[in-house]
């Protein structure tokens, strides 16, 4: 074996020279070889033994059989690697497929790929372009996806000749996808479809294929089944799973709990088609008793049959205005499972008692058989409780459901959660569908109300199941991250209100700062901000807790309808009460980090779905309104333009730099402001503003203005509206260099 000479010395080597060496060794040593390489003594191996530990562990070397040692390699520049999982912004983490080396495989963070590509789910295998960070920790870039078929295209076609033309619905693709002729699939124009990409050489443009008809443009039901094909959303239940729906039946009452005659009720909103809870307090000693019931889902959805396997891929359901895509058949989610009043339904309860504060002092879980009293809505609840009429109900039922909630209410205040006032827009449409208004969603004591026993009831399920030492999947929400923080920081700043130091913060510190701008100009502002600032809330098998809540340990239970989360928490109660034969078994909690991943990922698709069809309504709605002016607010100040939200509808554009008032316009990052230097007016975030519609795509659900007025003088806050002089000629950027570069982080 031939190595390096090494001078020869008593002195031990520091870390850094011993890594080097095994490294230039190039191959296995013994600690014999490296003691004697350097001149150690008897006295000095176990110093020695101790600093080949320290490499080992920070993997700098692997064992290498019997009690050899190398340095441990860097991975190779291309990779073929499999994601297994999300870190907590959602980006996709992965590691080295056949991994077979001694210790951890090294975290390889996946950079986020183009606009358009579905996300890398848990099990996608990519080759990727490597980037070392660290010893164990490397940066990712997509090269091909290598167990998929190519990305799909989800366009509008217009026709041109025999063939015509693609425009994609993702407003950042600027590209459009030629249709040679032949290729059409007899595709009129304005019909939405789905394309696949042909071969393409040269500089022309990019032909495509088209393989799929999914409605026409002109239906205002199109928007939601343009999201469900570009998100690759799951809307079709295969026969096998519709047949293990059909077959369900009715539970039995068997060793259940009979709940029938206790009053629980289902509140919910009044286009909800399926209940899948109910609730019912009365007074108990100085505090209350409460019950929440949830439909029993477990019985019917067993692990591994075809239901289970279609509601893990799912993982949730999706709710548009016009539709919804559920993640269990409607023989279920509408039938079985839906807590029907004056039917009888299998359900999971907990029964939980708390003090005159709101402290839960106990909690007890069964499987129970309940006939739900009446279907609420929320709306009804809230004025029998202001009028103090209740129908048909028992004596007291909603005034102890109130009185209960009130001290649930104490409680989370005294915890010191973060309460964001974030208003929902509700997209009303006729039964064409087409959009007939856009209004926020009111926020009702009613709606809090179930809010606060459904987080009581979680709280209970995840704290019976460390009891009971049964794997949990638990709902975590990380702390802010110091970076998010610094960025919130800033934009606080600019509305001179600081902000605790330090990143040890408290939920309380940051709705403190919500409740200075309460029912100010900037409150929606401010709302958004700090929802940005926070990490995203996942889903996981180990608990870090619930940061936005504060709570110690928090998991889903209470909709098993349309979570899956929720329904492994079932399973896993049935299996550590002994409920039942069709729990959670022992093999199943291996594949919980795998599951929770996935479920993230699905979440996250949901949300980016229901966001992009109301984008799209909203652009629908005003596609008729082009010329007229809307109040509005600046809600983004950028070297490009301003992003504004209108007043009425919530409906979010952009006025880009062009379309601004003829200037040379100076963007300061630092300060979030853009100013003109002749006319000496400044824009700000919150600030108000006239502005024009100019442009509404329903494809994209992109919103284009021309700004009117708004805008104040230096040293002016902002509130007044400032008349703009009219852009001279055509498009002048008029865009002067910003002050400071674009922060990289």
């Amino acid at each position: 074996m031939t190595r390096k000479p090494v001078r020869r010395s008593a002195e031990l080597p520091t870390e850094a020279v011993l890594r080097e060496f095994i490294a230039e060794a190039g191959t296995r040593l013994r600690k014999g070889d490296i003691a004697r390489a350097f001149g150690l003594g008897p006295d000095q191996k176990p110093a020695l033994r101790a600093m080949l530990r320290n490499l080992e562990r920070d993997g700098m070397l692997v064992r290498a059989g019997g009690r050899q040692v190398r340095a441990a390699e860097a991975l190779p520049e291309r990779c073929v690697v499999e994601i297994t999982g999300t870190d907590r912004d959602g980006d996709p983490l992965a590691r080295p497929v056949g991994w077979d080396r001694q210790g951890k495989p090294p975290i390889i963070f996946m950079l986020p790929e183009k606009r358009g590509h579905a996300a890398l789910a848990p099990g996608a295998r990519v080759l990727a372009r490597l980037r070392r960070i660290d010893d164990d920790r490397y940066e990712g870039r997509t090269v091909r996806r290598l167990d998929e078929e190519p990305a799909s295209i989800i366009g509008v076609f217009r026709a041109e000749g025999e063939g015509g033309w693609i425009e994609p619905v993702d407003r950042k693709s600027r590209a459009e996808w030629k249709v040679p002729p032949g290729e059409t699939a007899g595709a009129e124009s304005g019909d939405v479809v789905r394309a696949m990409p042909l071969p393409a050489f040269g500089y022309r443009p990019k032909p495509a294929r088209i393989a799929e008809h999914l409605g026409r443009m002109g239906d205002a039901r199109s928007i939601s089944l343009i999201a469900i094909a570009a998100l690759g959303i799951p809307a079709d239940f295969p026969e096998t799973a519709i047949d293990e729906a059909k077959r369900a039946r009715g539970v039995r009452p068997g060793r259940r709990t009979d709940l029938r005659e206790v009053p629980l009720v289902t509140i919910d909103g009044a286009d909800a088609r399926d209940f899948d809870d109910a609730v019912f307090a009365e007074p108990a000693g100085p505090g209350h008793r409460i019950v929440v019931a949830i439909a029993d889902v477990a019985h019917y959805v067993r692990p591994g049959s075809a239901l289970d396997r279609e509601a893990l891929k799912r993982g949730n359901s999706v709710y548009f205005p016009d539709r919804v895509v559920p993640m269990l058949p409607e023989a279920l989610s509408n039938g079985w499972c839906s807590l029907r009043p004056g039917e009888d339904r299998g359900c999971l309860f907990v029964e939980m008692i708390v003090d005159a504060e709101g402290r839960k002092l106990s909690h007890q879980f069964g499987r129970g058989l309940m006939r739900s009293f009446a279907r609420l809505t929320y709306e009804e609840v809230q004025g029998a409780f202001e009028s103090g009429w209740e129908a048909d109900l028992p004596d007291g039922t909603i005034d102890h459901l109130y009185a209960a909630y009130r001290t649930l209410l104490a409680a989370r205040q005294a915890r010191g959660t973060l309460d964001l006032d974030l208003p929902e827009r509700k997209i009303t449409l006729d039964e064409a569908g087409r959009v007939t208004d856009v209004a926020p969603r009111p926020r009702l004591d009613s709606h809090r109300l179930i809010e606060e026993f459904m987080i009581l009831a979680n709280v209970a399920a995840a704290e019976e199941l460390e009891r009971l030492r049964q794997p949990c999947m638990y709902r975590v929400h990380a702390p802010p991250s110091p970076e998010k923080l610094d960025s919130l920081r800033n934009l606080l700043a600019t509305f001179e209100i600081s902000l605790k130091p330090g990143d040890q913060l408290h939920p309380r510190d940051l709705d403190h700062v919500l409740r200075l701008v309460a029912g100010s100009d900037a409150a929606p502002l401010v709302n958004e901000a700090v929802l940005r600032s926070q990490s995203q809330a996942e889903y996981a098998p180990e608990n870090i807790g619930h940061f936005g809540l504060a709570l110690n340990s928090y998991a889903h239970f209470t909709s098993p309808i349309r979570r899956y989360a929720d329904l492994l928490v079932h399973r896993a109660l049935i299996a550590g009460l002994k409920l039942g034969t069709d729990g959670l078994r022992p093999e199943h909690a291996d594949g919980f980090e795998t599951i929770a991943a996935a479920i993230t990922s699905t979440e996250r698709r949901a949300t980016d779905a229901e966001r992009q069809s109301a984008d799209r309504y909203l652009a629908a709605y005003l596609a008729d309104r082009i010329g007229e002016d809307f109040g509005a607010r600046v809600s983004g100040v950028t070297r490009f333009g301003l992003f504004v939200t209108l007043d009425a509808t919530g409906a979010s554009g952009f006025v880009p730099m062009a379309l601004l008032p003829d200037d040379f316009w100076h963007f300061d990052e630092a300060d979030g402001t853009l100013s003109g230097t002749r006319s000496r007016v400044v824009f700000r975030l919150a600030d108000p503003v006239l502005v024009r519609l100019r442009e509404a795509k329903p494809v994209t659900g992109g919103l284009l203005f021309t700004l009117i007025e708004g805008g104040s003088a230096p040293g002016e806050g902002g509130g007044q509206h400032r008349r703009l002089p009219a852009r001279k000629g055509g498009r002048k950027p008029g865009r002067a260099p910003a002050r400071h570069k674009r922060s990289r982080r």
